[in-house]
């Protein structure tokens, strides 16, 4: 081979190990996408239950109403009735090693009085409307990714049949949270010494442009989330905003609005492991939602599917007081719903020439919404350092089991977070008319700040 030809050749071969820049259609064939009306559901999750019955066959989701709940007001409890099958304790846990994640066996270790998971019935309430089926379906012959930037898709799960990991992270970071939503919250710091600190409290609008019922992949300019964050307590962050707009190509536009300057100003890099000022510093952004950074950071491997306790159905957790739901390090185990369902297990590892406080991580994503419930962060001396969770709750009026409330417990310092607390407000995580994409924007922000 003549020095002219090695040279494009070789170049070739390395863009195509690192992924950059070199589009990789997905792999479904006309007869793997016609799975999702047989023997998968409309969103890529197996419809059988498991061998023993302990999950249950997908029969369309939860599509009835909770009893006593008002349209826009505080949500219900569907499974208020329901007792615990079982405990998961510190001195029985070897009995269920193979469905708990590496971050739960470390809690209970750690905690061994305290921390513990009430394992409830299994019920597969998640859901979507028909148009996110129908995109979805769409999604699996037009749907690839170039590099780490997701193209071609819209309106549903990208990859319901996934073939490797990254595209199993981008099913979670698009998974289906409704269109628009809106929420009063708190935001919760656990100290090392156990004591409950406010880190937050404000009103917060989110929206997926990429979920707009009269959208297309033609007409999507890429920003997939947005959010927008009002700050009212504590006292001395009165006033403050920050709004922030992720898109498909692992970019991101934030801006964040300080009373005491008066001023908009850009966030360099809202991304990765820089801390969010949204949680006072005290979370990274990509730790939002168990997951949200840019894909690009890390090799993502799919581990495969398997069987794990997984906090899910919390419109337990709802009923309680924000002044009842952390005890010591953690949450109360008394108002959080675990039960058994299947996930995709994705791990991540830190890709050549780039750097990150957790090198490894480990994330478990439920196979009927798409969403990380449950991660796992090592740092740089191979440490569990991080164990993320994220809860969903069943909301008809979306309708779905949506994502909402979530945090981190620090294994090695014993502090925590606790992040969109919803408990002791008037309502809970109601959806929306869209907001207008100025809401958004440093623009926006700079009219809206008024203090």
């Amino acid at each position: 081979m003549t020095k002219n030809l090695r040279a494009p050749v070789l170049a070739a071969a390395l863009a195509l190990l690192a992924g950059f820049s070199v589009p990789t259609h997905a792999q479904v064939s006309a007869q793997e996408a016609a799975r999702l009306k047989t023997d998968l559901t409309p969103l890529g999750a197996e419809r059988a239950g498991n061998r023993d019955g302990s999950i249950p066959p997908w029969t369309g989701g939860f599509t009835g109403a909770i009893a006593g709940e008002q349209k826009g007001g505080r949500r219900g409890d569907p499974f208020k009735d329901e007792k615990p099958l079982f405990t998961v304790t510190a001195q029985n846990m070897a009995q269920y090693d193979d469905k708990l994640s590496d971050g739960v066996k470390a809690m209970l270790r750690k905690y061994p009085q305290t921390y513990k998971l009430n394992v409830y019935k299994t019920h597969r309430t998640a859901m979507a409307p028909q148009w996110v089926y129908d995109n979805t379906l769409r999604n699996t012959t037009r749907a690839s990714l170039k590099g780490h930037e997701l193209v071609g898709a819209y309106g549903g799960i990208p990859f319901p049949i996934p073939k490797n990991g990254l595209e199993a992270m981008w099913n979670h970071k698009v998974s289906w949270r409704g269109v628009a939503w809106e929420a009063q919250l708190s935001q919760y710091q656990i100290t090392a010494d156990a004591r409950t600190v406010l880190a937050t409290r404000g009103h917060i609008r989110q929206r997926m442009p990429y979920y707009l019922p009269d959208g297309s992949p033609e007409k999507f300019d890429g920003y997939f989330w947005e959010v927008n964050l009002l700050t009212s307590a504590p006292a001395i962050r009165a006033g403050e905003m920050i709004v922030g707009r992720n898109n498909v190509d692992n970019t991101s536009a934030s801006y964040v609005y300080l009373t005491g300057q008066r001023r908009v100003r850009k966030l360099p890099n809202a991304c990765c492991d820089t801390p969010t000022p949204a949680s006072a510093g005290l979370m990274s952004f990509d730790e939002l939602n168990v997951f949200s950074g840019t894909t690009e950071v890390f090799n993502w491997k799919l581990v495969g599917k398997k069987e794990v306790l997984i906090p899910y159905n919390q419109n337990r957790f709802l009923q309680a007081k924000d002044s009842d739901i952390i005890t010591g390090n953690h949450l109360n185990p008394e108002h959080v719903r675990w039960e058994l369902h299947r996930v995709w297990v994705v791990e991540a590892t830190l890709a050549d020439g780039r750097r990150h406080h957790t090198p490894r991580s480990m994330y478990y994503l439920d196979e009927d919404t798409w969403q990380a419930v449950l991660g796992d962060r090592w740092d740089a001396k191979g440490q569990l350092w991080r164990t993320l969770w994220g809860f969903n709750y069943v909301a008809p009026d979306f309708p779905g089991t949506v994502q909402q409330t979530f945090g981190y417990y620090d294994l090695l310092s014993g502090q925590g977070y606790v992040s969109n607390v919803l408990n002791d407000q008037p309502y809970h995580h109601r959806p929306t008319k869209p907001w207008p994409t100025e809401t958004f924007t440093g623009d926006g922000l700079a009219a809206q700040g008024v203090r």
